[in-house]
């Protein structure tokens, strides 16, 4: 095995094996305390040969030049963390983000859809006020290439005296897989 190659996957992460690689594409962002925005996402999901997925999200504001070209503009959201399989298609999520917020997600595998909310949320005294949050990711059909699929996902989130609405949705393309 090379550097660059990944051990031979644990079969424990094959009921998720539908999320691995590198998926780039867009998303919309909303809630009521922020203006609406649109996004550029790069979400990877790999694994190192034991029975959980390591999973890396970045987002960046995007922008569209005179030209019409798309570019990534100032950074935005993070997360980092780890897709853990169980027994009975079920999963447990835990996830990390530099603003001072960890989120433990308790989640349902069914086909190529994964259904997950908070078990609970843990907060640095400087975070913002997240209380709960339920996320959905699948695969569907892509829009730009036919016969492919594409990752859609989708977060919802009661935050800052707001109740549970949605608030980050995109959908990606599959970029790379080892």
């Amino acid at each position: 095995m090379t550097d660059n190659e990944l051990p031979e996957a644990h079969p424990a992460i094959e009921p998720l094996s539908f999320l691995l690689g590198r998926w780039e594409g867009f998303g919309k962002g909303d809630y009521p305390t922020i203006e609406p925005f649109d996004f550029i996402q790069e979400v990877t999901f790999t694994h190192n040969g034991k029975p959980f997925l390591i999973y890396n999200s970045r987002s960046w504001l995007k922008e569209t030049g005179e030209d019409g070209q798309v570019a990534k503009g100032r950074p935005l959201g993070m997360e980092t963390g780890f897709w853990r399989p169980q027994a009975d298609n079920n999963v447990e999520v835990v996830l990390a983000h530099p603003t001072g917020i960890t989120e433990i997600y308790l989640g349902d595998i069914d086909g190529t859809k994964v259904e997950m909310e908070t078990r609970s949320v843990i907060l640095t005294p400087t975070a913002k006020p997240v209380k709960f949050g339920r996320r959905l990711y699948g695969l569907i059909d892509s829009t730009n290439r036919p016969g492919e699929k594409d990752l859609a996902w989708a977060y919802d989130m009661e935050a800052m005296d707001q109740p549970l609405q949605p608030h980050l949705w995109a959908q990606l393309e599959w970029a790379w897989t080892d």
